[in-house]
């Protein structure tokens, strides 16, 4: 009979065998949805909560400011920002005296999506660049010349590096412009626990889409004296995927490459995780099978074959050094937890040999220890591994 385990990796999808953290706050559902279409395991915890608008006294101010002293220019940096200032505004009966003001002024929208928010506030957009970049809404403002003038940067918890800093020494009187404000989150438990599966390797990737909850995540593992574990698991092990450059300063800041998809969204990222995460698992030539080792399963000839963590530790000692053979008390010491009793050896591989359905892959060398039983082709290739 068919086994439903035993479908190939195409119906499986790209990620499958992968655990994916996600510390996303807003959209969470939308990206770990992504990613478990594609097959992945997904592990969520909000580095980050989001005040609501309704309660934010500081966006109160600034749109009481606009709207008492009306500036001469307003940038629109993301539409989901844009369109929660508006109803915010809304909220406070403020809504109609500020969209007064936006229709006096240069409003720029730095992409097509934040022109979309405006439009549909019954505004119009006088200018967005086509490369969706900060950097060229500030070359144009530079080029115009803003010494003097009033600018409002609607501002959405990201950091604009250098753009508000180059307006200012140009003269500008920049009002920056608060929508959302990130806070710790309330429950502090599952960003622990997300931080305790990274430094533990029980990630095989960690996507950031901010950079407040990239600085959040790297603080409390401060916090908790994990820091330089983390930083360990993000230079070797665990891969950090970032939507953007900006999210990714926090993570350069401390030393740690990141990839970034070319298009600063959700889709690309996840995209991204389809080509890395499967180009970074081990793939061999064992007893006539291609064996591809992943995060929590393994791909035996396009089979996906989930594995106990126990096996896992297994097979990944033994994969160090295809072909040769690697004593109990080694494997021993990379159980997790095992103890001192070597019988939890083989309790471990029996049941590895059993979630591989090809018990054949793994041999027995009586009194030495195991082995996987590399194709003899490959000896040669793996002889120094």
């Amino acid at each position: 009979m068919y086994d439903e385990r035993q479908r190939p990796d195409h119906d499986h999808g790209p990620l499958a065998g992968f655990t994916v953290g996600v510390t996303a706050a807003r959209r969470a559902d939308e990206l770990g949805a992504l990613l478990q279409r594609r097959g992945a395991s997904v592990v969520h915890a909000p580095a980050l909560r989001i005040v609501p608008l309704a309660d934010d006294s500081e966006l109160l101010t600034a749109t009481k400011e606009l709207i008492d002293q009306v500036p001469d220019v307003v940038v629109a940096t993301t539409a989901i920002g844009f369109r929660g200032w508006v109803e915010a505004a809304d909220g406070w009966g403020l809504g109609e005296d500020l969209l007064a003001r936006l229709r006096g002024v240069e409003l720029l929208a730095r992409g097509p999506k934040v022109k979309g928010a405006i439009r549909a506030a019954g505004l119009t957009e006088e200018w967005s660049p086509s490369s969706e970049s900060m950097a060229e809404v500030l070359d144009r403002l530079l080029e115009e010349g803003v010494d003097g003038r009033r600018i409002a940067v609607q501002l959405h918890g990201e950091p604009l590096p250098g753009f508000v800093e180059s307006l200012r020494a140009a003269g500008a009187e920049v009002v920056p412009v608060p929508v959302y404000r990130w806070m710790p989150p309330e429950d502090i438990g599952p960003v622990d626990r997300l931080l305790d599966a990274a430094v533990t390797r029980g990630l095989d990737a960690l996507t950031f889409t901010s950079a407040p909850a990239a600085a959040s995540l790297l603080s409390r593992a401060e916090d908790r004296g994990l820091l330089p574990e983390l930083l360990a698991a993000l230079h070797h092990d665990v891969l950090p995927a970032c939507v953007g450059p900006v999210t990714a300063l926090p993570l350069q800041a401390k030393g740690i490459d990141t990839v970034q998809p070319g298009r600063f969204r959700l889709g690309p990222l996840v995209q991204l995780l389809c080509q890395e995460l499967p180009g970074r698992a081990r793939a061999l030539p064992i007893a006539g099978h291609r064996v591809e080792i992943r995060g929590h399963a393994v791909m035996v000839d396009g089979a996906l074959r989930p594995v106990p963590p126990a096996g896992m530790a297994l097979l990944r000692a033994l994969s160090r050094r295809p072909g040769w053979v690697v004593a109990r008390a080694e494997l021993l010491r990379a159980l997790p937890g095992a103890g001192r009793d070597e019988h939890a050896v083989e309790t471990a591989m029996a049941r590895l040999r059993t979630a591989l359905g090809a018990p054949k892959l793994i041999q027995t060398v009586v009194k030495r220890g195991y082995r996987l039983a590399l194709d003899p082709a490959a000896d040669s290739k793996y002889a120094d591994a």
